[in-house]
């Protein structure tokens, strides 16, 4: 530039809306225009030289003097951007561009440069790689007012949602958000008002086709400017993924519990021989009693008086054998329990004794079983998977010892209580152990040392799965001779076993009988309940809509026994008809089951406190039971 140039521009300069300032040889400021001064607020003597410098930040100096020195030694002109302290003290960013001039002979004379406030145009690029990475995100990205709606979005939003800029400026954000979550969203900008950062709310956000799109928020709100900075990201494809996930999660879950009751009824189906065996040896002197009871009834009818001791005999040998079959039955009931695990606090010894019963058949062939029962804590477990597991570890250990020479060989069941309070459950044998390259694969699935058609190689993999998901520990090692011991170590239960509460009595006159209702669809049931309680005033009923009749007709009853499955008006139905009108009745009630089979017996089992019993059942527990209502 002349020096006429030079005074034009100066002149030019003072009235120009931008900063201007300029330097000389020297590299010292020796010119600011106007609008410089009424930025910093200062006169111009104190800007001159290199007291600008005073407005530069501090963070900015190093760099911007490194800039300008390497610049002015090139003689080139360049860009760049610093914060300078504005007249009210607030820090601005300004964008400065630089280029050197000459003199009126040529010569280099200094830098002239041109500045502006730029802190209004990175507000709306938000982010400091500026408005390429703005418009070039993946990411949504956006700045909306604390109003509700958008000031800018980058374009990835219209290609997420299918809408245009317009239509997603033109409404308030909210409407785009899915009514379920609008509240959690809402809640989220009113914190970002108060400069609380949000960060991992996710929502939904409403596509033009009316599909709706997941997306997870970062965004940080700035209250004196009254706008929310934020960048979303689209996670659809991730949360259908977790849902497909969880999907599979339930489904192999799902598949574990039926593959444990598939296990349970295959070792019931294995042991079904001996099952029948333990059933027929008692059903056939239980049949031979009764008809020779009979025989000896019919005679006795029509001639001299019968040899009553003989038939005391006959009694309770049929007593013995049907209380066998009971035992082996409720213990097939247990096993095939097909619902999910259920724990309680139980004691180990009923569990392991039905575990015996079904698996003897296994034994009696092989060896001899010894119980050596010692003191064991209550545990908390699931007694049908227990159970299964006790079978399984009993009957591979029968299995370990050929046929032929029960005397010489015997299956031991140990029970005892560690140091540290847990219950011990032993299970050995004299068979010829384990090989040692096999002890560390028992518990895998499918590995087993069976012949082929013997044994899937699941059953001890399943123990292992249901131990430990009761907390307990199950391994097994060879013992010093000969023989195998599996060993299962189960937790002490935390709390106490939980009684069933007792059914709570009503206001009915004193007296010394009860008054009792039966109500079973099978007729040969109430009579043998009416003769056991002779002593009592008993209404037998075969439909529970016979029963509720009796009941609404205001007959008052001490105690109610209903079958819980019955044609027709079912005993759960029966008792909530019964609860919602006369609920001191429905407290009086006592169910009686043959094992409910179905989820919605189980679950009204579980629901009512009231108590119940098994069939077949015990008179004297009956008549126990009765003896609690009688007033």
């Amino acid at each position: 530039m002349t020096v006429d140039e030079l005074e034009q521009y100066r002149a030019l300069s003072e009235q120009a809306p931008s900063m201007v300032w300029r330097s000389g040889p020297d590299a010292r400021c020796d010119y600011c225009n106007a609008t410089w001064l009424a930025f910093t607020g200062r006169p111009l003597d104190r800007e001159l030289g290199d007291g600008w410098l005073e407005t530069l930040h501090p963070s900015d100096q190093r760099r911007y003097l490194q800039l300008y020195s390497a610049h002015f030694e090139r003689r080139e002109e360049f860009e760049t951007e610093v914060r300078l302290r504005r007249h009210d003290g607030e820090f601005r960013y300004v964008f400065v561009r630089a280029a050197p001039y000459q003199d009126p002979n040529g010569a280099f004379a200094g830098f002239l440069a041109d500045c502006f406030d730029n802190s209004d145009h990175r507000e709306l690029d938000a982010f400091s790689g500026g408005a390429e990475f703005f418009e070039m995100s993946l990411d949504l990205l956006c700045i909306s007012g604390f109003d509700g709606f958008f000031k800018r979005i980058n374009p990835s939003w219209m290609k997420t949602l299918g809408w245009s800029e317009a239509e997603l400026m033109a409404r308030p954000l909210i409407d785009f958000v899915h009514p379920e979550d609008r509240h959690a969203t809402l809640l989220g900008r009113e914190g970002l008002k108060a400069n609380q950062p949000l960060i991992g709310l996710v929502n939904r956000y409403r596509c033009k086709d009316g599909s709706y799109r997941w997306l997870e928020w970062r965004s940080v709100g700035h209250a004196e400017r009254e706008v929310v900075y934020a960048s979303a990201r689209d996670v659809t494809e991730q949360r259908e993924a977790e849902r497909v996930l969880r999907e599979a999660k339930d489904m192999q879950e799902r598949m574990q519990r039926q593959l444990i009751l598939s296990d349970r009824l295959a070792s019931v189906g294995m042991l079904a021989a001996g099952v029948a065996h333990e059933i027929n040896n008692p059903l056939a002197y239980v049949v031979a009693n009764l008809d020779l009871l009979a025989e000896e009834v019919k005679i006795a009818s029509n001639g001299p008086a019968p040899n009553l001791k003989e038939w005391a005999e006959a009694v309770r040998e049929a007593r013995e054998g049907s209380d066998r079959i009971r035992k082996i039955v409720r213990g097939l009931k247990t096993l095939s329990r097909a619902e999910d695990e259920r724990r309680e606090v139980i004691e180990l010894r009923p569990v392991l004794e039905l575990s015996v019963n079904m698996a003897f058949n296994e034994i009696r062939h092989r060896a001899r079983l010894v119980k050596d029962y010692g003191q064991t804590p209550l545990v908390e477990a699931d007694d049908a998977r227990l159970g299964q597991v006790f079978i399984n570890l009993i009957v591979n250990a029968a299995q370990a010892i050929p046929e032929g020479d029960s005397d010489a060989n015997e299956v031991r069941i140990v029970t005892s209580t560690d140091p540290l309070g847990r219950a011990v459950i032993d299970v050995l044998d004299t068979g010829p152990g384990i090989p040692s390259d096999a002890l560390g694969r028992v518990f895998d699935p499918f590995y087993t040392t069976k012949p082929i058609g013997v044994g899937t190689g699941l059953g001890l993999s399943i123990c292992h799965s249901i131990v430990t998901s009761m907390g307990g520990e199950i391994s097994v090692s060879n013992r010093e001779g000969r023989g195998a011991r599996l060993r299962v170590v189960l937790n002490a239960a935390e709390r106490e076993r939980e009684e069933r509460p007792q059914a709570p009595s009503d206001d009915p006159p004193k007296r010394g009988r009860a008054a009792v209702l039966i109500v079973d669809d099978e007729r040969a049931v109430s009579v043998i309940l009416g003769r056991a309680l002779t002593n009592h005033d008993v209404t037998a009923v075969t439909s529970a809509k016979e029963a509720l009749e009796r009941i609404e007709a205001g007959t008052p009853f001490d105690l109610i026994l209903s079958d819980l499955m019955m044609p027709g008006m079912s005993g759960m139905e029966f008792y909530d008809t019964v609860a919602r009108e006369r609920p001191r009745v429905a407290e009086r009630m006592v169910f009686m089951s043959g094992g409910a089979f179905t989820p919605t017996a189980r679950a009204f089992l579980d629901r009512v406190p009231n108590e119940r019993i098994e069939k077949p059942f015990n008179l004297s527990a009956i008549r126990e039971l009765v003896q609690k209502f009688v007033k």
